[in-house]
């Protein structure tokens, strides 16, 4: 039997190892890219499904937006419906049995920051006769969204020849409900997400004059 057949010789082991090497590196290389993929998959799902939620809420909760009184300015005595800044809304919409008592509710929504990270929470009130109502027990504002760049709102109505005006930081007629409102928010990671641009349905009875339901 010739030396040859008798094993492998040491050239033979080696490139053996390094071909075995090779192939393992690869295949954990393929691995990682794949678990990265998927990972990265998820997140972004996570994501899309929180934008979602919260839209869809904020969505809810303002189309639902009705021209009920929750106080009265006490210089002018004109019944505050609606309340809008940058980083602050308020006004009164139906709340589901299953969020509370049900029945109409000052919602309160408030744009937080810490000087790094910013959040949205929404408070609570009972409204009744025009006014808030103090609960027994009181209930903590309910954080909708966190871990933000920045956030805003914006609010819209007609301008003077009856077409659609500029969107305006602030909502200075508190005894109306704007036409339009628009929600900005960016990510702690700066992308922003999709544009929320809602309107409000009972707005336009309201600028002509008729107000349905309790004021």
């Amino acid at each position: 039997m010739s030396r040859r057949a008798a094993g492998f010789t040491m050239v033979e082991m080696l490139l053996a190892t390094v071909l075995l090497a090779a192939g393992l590196a690869l295949a954990f290389a393929t691995l990682s890219a794949a678990t990265q993929t998927a990972t990265r998959g998820e997140s972004i799902a996570q994501r899309s499904e929180r934008q979602r939620a919260v839209e869809n809420f904020l969505r809810k909760r303002l189309t639902g937006a009705r021209p009920v009184a929750f106080g009265f300015d006490q210089a002018s005595a004109v019944p505050q419906r609606f309340i809008g800044e940058p980083e602050r809304m308020r006004f009164v919409a139906d709340l589901p049995d299953y969020l509370g008592r049900g029945g109409p509710y000052l919602h309160d929504f408030a744009i937080e920051s810490d000087g790094e990270r910013t959040r949205m929470t929404l408070a609570l009130s009972m409204v009744l006769a025009g006014q808030t109502v103090e609960e027994e027990q009181e209930r903590p504002p309910e954080l909708l969204v966190e871990q933000l760049k920045s956030a805003r709102f914006r609010y819209r109505a007609l301008d003077e020849t009856g077409k659609l005006g500029d969107w305006q930081e602030r909502w200075t007629s508190a005894e109306l409900l704007p036409l339009m409102v628009e929600v900005e928010l960016t990510d702690a990671d700066g992308r922003d997400w999709p544009p929320l641009v809602v309107s409000l349905p009972l707005a336009a009875g309201v600028a002509r004059g008729i107000v349905p339901g309790q004021l």
